[in-house]
């Protein structure tokens, strides 16, 4: 039976908790053998992160218990964290446990807990460690090393080490060899050629981002396990910086083929392509490489936003497994000679940015329209996929799901601005004739965040309240090409606020959404939503899902080492702009719409005194506002309970700002 009832008043079967308790999906996949290994998130147990082997009958097992959780913080962002190899006594895993950041070994098949390989550190959070490499034949593994030099999360060197499999390193940190030097802030782990003589990696450094300049270094191993003669191959890492030149070129993977040569994904052409590269050629040869697959305008990569993504890996036969699309991305076989690539069938329309491959197995992590991200295993002799693990399970009747509408509105200047519209939706609700719906704008939290079309429960427990919501595409190198993503480049960061508000506009204007009842939401930073509140007034209420970095601050070197500097991408360079410009942090005392700010108190990439500016400038000015602080949360809100309470607190505040009386929330404290 159909009742009717005003929009953002209906009663929905999906609950914050239950949203908390399933967010998240399988990462880092691998093979140790033919076992399938990858990372799972388990956020009713403080979010740890389950090892979880598959053996080849399908028995699964998570083979570290609580509360080992293996995750890497290098960067912030995190990276890959485990590598693993079959020995004669069974798997050898190497990984990195996010409560003291420390590697450890572990052999699963024994009886022995996991043992330290590296030291603790008193400076900082620690030594941390990322896309490890193990190298058994030298009794190492090889991976990133991020030291502090200081209490400050700006100061951090990073370099590519080799650390000892013996443990002889856990108490001594001279016992662990550093193979590259620290010229460069940003580095991945090392890719170790077929006759194991060369190794390659990427490198970038301040101002820029790894979308938009990186370069790929290749060295000489030495048969004492050295690096030498280490050079530039490829890429360009943007005017002002040592090697670069121009525009920048990106590289966000480099791999090595089996007959020595080295395959990368190059963004220099305006779109992420395969590349061939000879590493005996000083400028990678044919003039800077050869296109593997020039005449298809799509995207085979993206933007490298965790250390030890892949978009593809070479198989046995010569042929490469590929991620690519426009936008979304599937999984294709592309034959590097002829160009071609054939995808295999299946319901699966985004691929996440893990591959692994072993003979003619290759393992992903994917998703279709009606599911969320599983594992799945693609048999490339055959042809055919199926999933094998993490099976997606739907926490809501498919009849509550809205079908979202993919439109690209127009913004300032004609630039294209993409966004996913979730209408209001509910079998057993209907709102009184001639009642527009309220809607949330969510604006992407980083400007390399993607927008996958695939189900998503933190929505959905909008939609079936009788709130929409509009995702909008932030200008960035999200899969529409890179001359697409720069187009805001420049301007102080409006430009996200601008296509904010374009698609806002849009909708009420053509009858879609309440004007009256609009609200925004973003994510990392914040930014946006602080900078909608003191530039237009199209907003009834915001909400902050981490504080607003202090920009300024960051260009000089005061705080977010973890974030690049990524805001000087969008904004521009730190001296070609007023300082009040780079930041709506200074003119807080402008905001007037009531907003909820979320904060977590072991943000170093969005740190609390962001927060704490925010609630100063709107203390005592009759602005309601609530800033929540979550202990022991680092960026990104990701134990369950914290969720839970951040995703209560949201649909509060939009139903006092709209005044809709809903029965099943709790009224959120707002001071002014």
């Amino acid at each position: 039976m159909v009742t009717t009832a005003p929009y953002g008043s209906w009663a929905s079967p999906l609950d914050a908790r239950t949203v908390a308790a399933r967010d998240g999906r399988p990462a880092w996949v691998g093979f140790v053998g033919d076992d399938v290994w990858w990372t799972e998130p388990r956020p009713a147990e403080g979010d740890r992160r389950a090892l979880i082997r598959r053996r080849p009958d399908g028995a699964e097992e998570s083979v570290l218990p609580a509360p080992w959780s293996v995750r890497s913080r290098v960067a912030e962002h995190g990276g890959r964290p485990w590598a693993g190899t079959a020995t004669a006594r069974g798997p050898l895993v190497v990984f990195s446990d996010s409560a003291d950041h420390r590697l450890y070994a572990c052999e699963p098949d024994g009886a022995a807990a996991p043992r330290p390989l590296t030291p603790r550190s008193p400076v900082g959070g620690g030594l941390r460690w990322a896309d490890p490499v193990l190298r058994p034949e030298l009794g190492e593994v090889w991976c990133v090393l991020e030291e502090p030099t200081a209490e400050r999360p700006t100061d951090p060197r990073r370099v590519i080490a080799a650390v000892p499999l013996d443990g002889s390193a856990a108490e001594c940190r001279l016992s662990v060899r550093e193979l590259s030097d620290d010229r460069y802030r940003f580095l991945t782990g090392p890719r170790i050629s077929p006759d194991g003589r060369r190794a390659a990696w990427l490198a970038w450094d301040h101002p820029v981002t790894p979308w938009d300049g990186t370069l790929a270094m290749v060295a000489e191993v030495t048969p004492e396990g050295e690096f030498a003669d280490i050079r530039p191959l490829a890429g360009d890492p943007g005017p002002g910086r040592p090697g670069g030149g121009g525009r920048g070129e990106p590289i966000a993977q480099v791999e090595w083929a089996a007959g020595g040569s080295l395959l990368c994904v190059s963004g220099r052409d305006g779109r992420w392509q395969p590349i061939r590269l000879d590493p005996d050629a000083a400028d990678g040869g044919e003039t800077g490489g050869r296109a593997l697959c020039p005449g298809r305008w799509e995207e085979f990569g993206g933007p490298l936003r965790a250390i030890g993504q892949r978009w593809f890996l070479p198989l046995e036969n010569g042929t490469l497994a590929v991620l690519h699309g426009r936008g979304p991305q599937t999984l294709g076989i592309l034959d590097p000679v002829g160009g071609e690539v054939v995808d295999p069938a299946g319901p699966w329309t985004d691929r996440a940015a893990t591959l692994a491959v072993h003979g003619t197995r290759v393992i992903g992590v994917a998703a279709g329209p009606r599911g969320g991200y599983e594992i799945v295993e693609l048999d490339a002799r055959t042809g055919r996929s199926r999933p094998i693990a993490a099976r997606h399970t739907d926490a809501l009747d498919p009849a509550y799901r809205t079908d979202p509408q993919v439109r690209t509105f127009t913004g300032p200047g004609g630039r294209h601005v993409h966004a996913r519209i979730y209408p209001p939706h509910h079998p057993e609700r209907t709102a009184p004739e001639g009642e527009l719906p309220p809607y949330v704008v969510w604006a992407h939290g980083g400007p390399a965040d993607p927008d996958p079309p695939v189900p998503d429960l933190g929505i959905a427990c909008f939609t079936s309240r009788g709130f929409g919501v509009a995702a909008v595409g932030r200008g960035g190198p999200t899969g529409h090409g890179r001359e697409d993503g720069e187009r805001p480049r420049g301007r102080p960061g409006s430009a996200a606020v601008e296509d904010c508000a374009a698609v806002a506009r849009a909708l009420a204007d053509e009858g879609s959404a309440d004007r009256g009842r609009l609200a925004i939401r973003g994510g990392s930073g914040g930014w946006v939503v602080a900078a909608s509140s003191t530039s237009t007034d199209l907003y009834a209420c915001g909400v902050l899902r981490h504080p607003v970095p202090d920009l300024t601050a960051r260009a000089a070197g005061g705080s977010g080492d973890p974030e690049p500097r990524c805001s000087e991408t969008p904004a521009g360079p730190p001296g070609e702009l007023p300082a009040g410009d780079r930041s709506p942090v200074p003119p807080t005392d402008r905001i007037t719409a009531p907003f909820l700010l979320l904060q977590a108190a072991d943000d170093a990439a969005c740190p609390p005194s962001g927060g704490e500016r925010c609630h100063a400038g709107a203390a005592g000015r009759g602005v309601p506002h609530a800033c929540p602080v979550f202990p022991g949360e680092g960026h990104g809100l990701s134990r369950a309970d914290t969720r839970a309470r951040a995703m209560e607190a949201e649909p509060a505040l939009y139903a006092q700002t709209f005044g809709i009386a809903r029965g099943d929330v709790a009224p959120l404290e707002l001071h002014t």
